[in-house]
């Protein structure tokens, strides 16, 4: 991979998608304030330039629409995500081809995989400034406080990198760090995740587990590590498949990790199992300030390395739209065709960025049989892990556009008998963030077959919907100037003619 974040943010620039802030600015609250404004709007990244206490620029909002998101991937629009997704289907559960064209499509996968190989640089970007021990400063770093009762500064778009000390296999992860003291920060991480995972196996083994933070780097890096992997699978393989090369990594100065070689900033540091520190409360992306924990894992950085004049890259959670969000879309996208794979009857799936971008999934399925609708939700929330937290999951016809939410409430008014069609699973695994729970870290999840009902769902006959006739349908689009209505063109319709009050 050539491309790194600075080269990223001259891709942006050269669009016109990046503004340049030359005013000094505090990372006190006020560059997160600057930016949720842009994030609410659709609008430009941004790159403050004078940021006060640090003499490091500050990068925000690369992410911020989904265009740029599918610009970090190489890609120009959100359906060509699907072909990424279509080349992980076939790495993710390969199966024997049936066919020739099968067997082809897997050759050239697995040839997509031999080009994905990382690569290793001897003198990397990343290592041409080097501070260890009493020489590393966290304040250095232009840190953010991003809501006003946040409990510290905090670091949000990092790439944690890890190591199983049995398998050796790395784990990529963002995680959400908060500051404790000049060469201290506690992590703040969900149970599931594989990092997790790797301080269990390092406190049996009675070590310390070796993390690196990988800051600034290329965003296409940044959307493998939140894409959902095979325990087996090193995100740095998949940022290659994902960009066509091999990612570059460089060894780490004191521990036994790699980080890519490009990237602006590199923390070094071991987490000592039984070592914690309290953590929040911090804001965060249900919408809320998230609670206090007592025990997070400590981490104490002795090294940090830079390229020279680094630039700090940076992001926020909380309510819809944030970056966090934009990119849950594009993965929307590349997951599709890993769940196609799975369960082969959905069509299409949306999760729409209003309900967290994972708390909520639409699915839209080719029913062929009774009880079909229920049988997909279920596949649904067993399909990929992170779809274990989708609370709700609404189950349409395949003729429903699945993106549009007034089609979706309208199969649910017109096709759903709630005593019949909702069906709820009780005390299931849960996101201990969610605060709409009894018990932290145990739910409900509800299932709304909105698809048309078939003998023996109901008795009752389900009438035909009500259609234009083709004929004059045609006839009328021939004859729309005749009418004299040539200068009213028919396209998208505001929603506030008709009773919302949305922000267009």
């Amino acid at each position: 991979m050539a491309r790194d974040l600075r080269g990223f943010i001259q891709l942006l620039e050269q669009r016109g998608q990046l503004r340049r802030i030359k005013a000094l600015v505090d990372p006190d609250l006020e560059i997160a304030e600057i930016a949720n404004r842009m994030l609410q709007q659709g609008g430009p990244a941004l790159l403050f330039e004078n940021v006060k206490g640090s003499p490091h620029p500050v990068a925000i909002n690369l992410m911020g629409t989904v265009e740029r998101i599918c610009w970090a991937m190489n890609r120009e629009k959100p359906e060509d995500l699907e072909d990424l997704g279509k080349k992980l289907a076939l790495l993710y559960q390969p199966r024997p081809p049936k066919k020739v064209s099968q067997a082809v499509e897997l050759g050239q996968a697995l040839f997509d995989v031999i080009k994905a190989q990382p690569a290793r640089d001897l003198f990397p970007p990343c290592h041409q400034v080097v501070l260890q021990n009493e020489d590393v400063d966290l304040n250095e770093l232009p840190l953010l406080r991003v809501y006003p009762h946040d409990a510290n500064k905090v670091v949000t778009l990092g790439l944690m990198i890890t190591r199983d000390c049995e398998t050796k296999i790395p784990n990529v992860g963002v995680y959400r760090l908060q500051l404790q003291s000049k060469n201290t920060m506690t992590v703040q991480w969900l149970s599931v995740r594989g990092a997790t995972r790797h301080l269990r196996k390092a406190a049996e083994k009675g070590q310390k587990l070796e993390v690196a933070i990988a800051l600034g780097v290329d965003p296409l890096i940044i959307m493998a590590a939140a894409t959902p992997l095979p325990i087996d699978l090193s995100e740095w393989l998949f940022a290659g498949l994902y960009s066509g090369s091999g990612v570059h990594l460089a060894k780490c100065k004191t521990v036994d990790l790699e980080v890519p070689a490009d990237s602006e900033i590199v923390l070094e540091g071991t987490i000592t199992p039984g070592e914690v520190g309290i953590d929040g409360p911090a804001g965060d992306h249900m919408g809320f300030y998230g609670g206090v924990n007592q025990a997070a894992p400590l981490i104490r950085f002795h090294c940090m390395t830079h390229r020279k004049n680094p630039i700090y890259l940076t992001t926020f959670s909380g309510r819809p739209p944030k970056e966090d969000a934009m990119m849950a879309l594009a993965l929307n996208r590349i997951y599709t065709p890993i769940l196609r794979q799975q369960v082969p009857e959905i069509v299409d799936f949306f999760l729409p960025m209003e309900t967290l971008s994972y708390k909520a999934a639409v699915l839209s399925i080719d029913k062929a049989y009774p009880g079909h609708a229920r049988r997909a939700a279920l596949a649904f929330w067993s399909a990929l892990p992170q779809f274990t937290y989708t609370k709700f999951v609404i189950i349409v016809d395949k003729e429903i556009n699945i993106r549009d939410p007034r089609a979706v409430v309208w199969a649910i008014a017109s096709k759903v008998d709630p005593a019949r069609d909702v069906f709820i699973l009780p005390d299931t695994p849960f996101d201990s963030l969610d605060f709409a729970t009894d018990k932290a870290g145990l739910g409900g999840r509800m299932g709304i077959d909105a698809t048309t009902k078939i003998p023996p769902e109901t008795d009752r006959v389900w009438n035909a919907p009500l259609e234009s006739d083709p004929e004059v349908a045609a006839m009328c689009d021939r004859r729309w100037a005749e009418y004299g209505l040539a200068d009213l063109q028919l396209g998208e319709v505001n929603p506030n003619l008709f009773g919302y009050d949305m922000q267009l």
